[in-house]
């Protein structure tokens, strides 16, 4: 199917070489501006896969995200940041990127291309009609995503996507697409810029709202946070002691290194 390739079209600037790093700066950072407002316009597509998502998790499935490039390591990252910060058990949140492992670091040669690894890389995680995936390509066509989201489509298992071209292909298959349109890059088609900064803020949009919802927060604390540095137990100390009007940094300490996390911590003085 043929759709216009905004993020693809050629950039608003020109003779890059040319510009001083003061005028550089400026250009990308007017760029990058308008991403916020961007968004904006997305939100009611962005809630209703939240809902989704929040829904299937409630029932016990896993929120998974398949990507390529640039949109994969944002899958990647998002996933693996909810189990530190919400303390959710590992394996709830699935980021799956083209190239496997390999392909966070460096470039897979043609692994975005593959038509077929997508969905073998999704079944090795057993998936199944109870979970919910969510499919990142910031051209809407990556042939990994593309033919990932169909398969989903296929053995009935729910679907969300996040692209930034209009009426894209991962748009048609997904159950619940979120567009972000953000229009030609400072460097012509180098979708890391704009377009990866859209995804990432939908991405932290998204899990941040799922785990309110799944009641990882309280108030606006990360009560469920895990304690793996001195930086978040020190956190969660100073959670503890505003909480629970405790006045005395030790005891407070003492009591989340025992019982382990301040939602616990918190629940033994209810």
């Amino acid at each position: 199917m043929a759709f216009e390739k905004i993020t693809e079209s050629s950039s608003l600037y020109d003779h890059l070489e040319q510009m001083s790093i003061t005028e550089l700066l400026i250009n990308i950072n007017a760029e990058d501006k308008k991403v916020p407002f961007i968004i904006e316009k997305a939100i009611p597509q962005i809630e209703l896969l939240v809902q989704a998502i929040v829904d299937k998790m409630l029932a016990g499935g896993r929120l998974f995200y398949i990507g390529a490039g640039t949109s994969g390591r944002l899958a990647i990252v998002d996933a693996s940041e909810c189990v530190p910060t919400f303390g959710v058990e590992d394996g709830l949140v699935v980021g799956v990127i083209a190239g496997g492992e390999t392909a966070f670091t460096r470039a897979v040669e043609f692994a975005e291309d593959d038509r077929e690894q997508g969905w073998k890389d999704l079944k090795k995680h057993g998936i199944t009609e109870s979970d919910i995936v969510i499919g990142l390509s910031a051209g809407g066509s990556a042939p990994y995503v593309v033919a990932a989201l169909q398969k989903c489509k296929e053995y009935g298992v729910l679907t969300g996507s996040i692209s930034c071209n209009p009426g894209s292909p991962v748009t048609d298959l997904a159950t619940y697409p979120v567009e972000v349109v953000t229009g030609p890059e400072f460097i012509t088609g180098s979708t890391r810029m704009k377009a990866g900064t859209a995804q990432k803020l939908v991405l932290n949009m998204i899990s941040t709202a799922v785990m309110i919802k799944l009641g990882r927060v309280e108030g606006n604390k990360m009560v469920n946070m895990q304690l793996t540095n001195e930086k978040l137990i020190d956190r969660g100390v100073k959670i503890i002691m505003e909480k629970l009007n405790i006045s005395d940094y030790a005891s407070a300490k003492k009591l989340l290194l025992e019982k382990g996390s301040v939602k616990k911590s918190l629940q033994s003085y209810h």
